[in-house]
């Protein structure tokens, strides 16, 4: 078995367990596995053994790997977690399934000009500026309301919000605070939680986990 297999099923048993302690066995998180600057060589163990959700952040990158594979297998579901530029739209939804970083009116409004083009609706998360730290893209937490009613109206698949916490802050306060804010506009779906802190994200009722490291290694 190879070992990036090894380390999803490590993964799940200790999402299994820790569910359980939460008394919440029937809730089951999409592990998105990072797969960004890794080769196939890498990848296709996990495809084989049937894992379908991968997270890239760099759109060329995703074009150039994961097309042909996408056309073999159409249940592959590809999630942009990194920042999307208004340039890159149109080739993201073209590969994209999932856009984790929603993070501005712009980028909304080019979205929906494309997807109309290209009659395809990528399922969205807003991302969040929790720590509102300068370097990161995202909205501020207050004014979420009035931006998800915005991307309504321009008729965009929203089904969640997301974030990345300040790696130097303890991140259960920035998780219970998405939590709170996934209820306020009525949305389900959260993601949050990466490999050094997806199990405190599963207390704070995240639905999608975006892990790297913990299954492909250390990167380059």
């Amino acid at each position: 078995m190879h070992t990036t297999v090894k380390n999803l099923i490590s993964i799940q048993n200790s999402i299994k367990s820790k569910l359980s302690n939460l008394k919440d066995k029937n809730r089951i998180p999409k592990i998105i596995a990072v797969s960004k600057t890794f080769k196939l060589d890498h990848i296709l163990p996990l495809i084989e053994y049937g894992h379908l959700e991968y997270g890239e952040n760099k759109v060329q990158e995703a074009v150039e790997k994961w097309t042909d594979i996408k056309e073999k297998n159409n249940r592959i579901n590809l999630h942009l977690i990194g920042k999307l530029q208004t340039n890159k739209v149109k080739f993201a939804l073209k590969i994209f399934d999932f856009i984790h970083s929603l993070d501005s009116q712009k980028l909304a409004k080019k979205i929906s000009e494309e997807q109309k083009k290209q009659n395809k609706k990528p399922k969205i998360f807003i991302q969040i500026n929790l720590g509102e730290e300068t370097q990161k893209s995202g909205i501020n937490k207050e004014n979420l309301t009035e931006f998800y009613n915005f991307t309504k109206d321009l008729g965009l698949n929203i089904i969640g919000i997301m974030c990345i916490p300040p790696f130097d802050q303890d991140s259960s306060k920035f998780f219970s605070q998405m939590s709170k804010l996934s209820k306020m506009i009525n949305l389900q779906e959260i993601s949050m939680g990466m490999s050094s802190d997806y199990l405190n994200a599963l207390e704070f009722n995240s639905t999608y986990l975006r892990i790297g490291s913990n299954i492909f290694g250390k990167r380059a």
